[in-house]
């Protein structure tokens, strides 16, 4: 995964207000704590960020005032109307270090021929990975599979380095028959009315 740098200034105020104003100059108040060191309000560039979030679980250099910052994103808060990014939080990682994150789970592949549904239980799994190569996605083959197949979580390939975190007898896919639907009230009377 790259790494993305980003320059980001110390905020001193505080509250809505503050907030109302670092925004509407194109910036997002943060947080950044970890590490048992004291929490860092800072403010981002809006568009760097918004492009920084892009990639899951993305690995960003912050330059505080001189200060080099290695963070992940842990809380990501968007406007519900426009989906701007109004607040983040970061956790402060270390290159070497273990960090708990949650990857996409993807599929590929054909289902074995037959009306056939696949349902993805977990879109997520839970996985440990050092903080300079967390995955963005983990991908599963489902081909092949026929209706009543599953896989769980200790059967998704994670990258080396990466250990699985999820329950790994969780179901992350199944795959259904099709049910076929019930007929309505009136084409069961008309079907019968052409019986008899």
């Amino acid at each position: 995964m790259a790494e993305v740098k980003i320059s980001a200034e110390v905020r001193s105020e505080f509250g809505k207000g503050a907030a109302r104003r670092t925004r509407r100059a194109n910036k997002v108040p943060a947080v950044i704590y970890g590490h048992g060191a004291d929490t860092v309000h800072v403010t981002l560039p809006g568009h760097d960020l918004m492009m920084a979030l892009k990639t899951a679980n993305a690995l960003i250099s912050l330059d505080i005032d001189g200060r080099k910052e290695l963070v992940i994103p842990k809380a990501v808060q968007r406007n519900a109307i426009r989906g701007h990014i109004e607040h983040v939080d970061l956790l402060a990682v270390k290159r070497g270090e273990k960090v708990t994150v949650e990857v996409a789970v993807h599929t590929e592949g054909e289902l074995a021929p037959g009306a056939n549904l696949l349902e993805n239980v977990l879109n997520t799994l839970t996985v440990e990975a050092e903080a300079t190569h967390i995955p963005e996605s983990v991908t599963v083959s489902v081909a092949g599979l026929g209706a009543g197949d599953s896989i769980v979580a200790k059967d998704v390939p994670l990258p080396s380095g990466t250990t699985l975190v999820t329950d790994e007898d969780a179901v992350v896919i199944q795959v259904l028959a099709a049910q076929a639907e019930e007929p309505s009230a009136e084409e069961a009377e008309a079907a019968e009315g052409a019986e008899g």
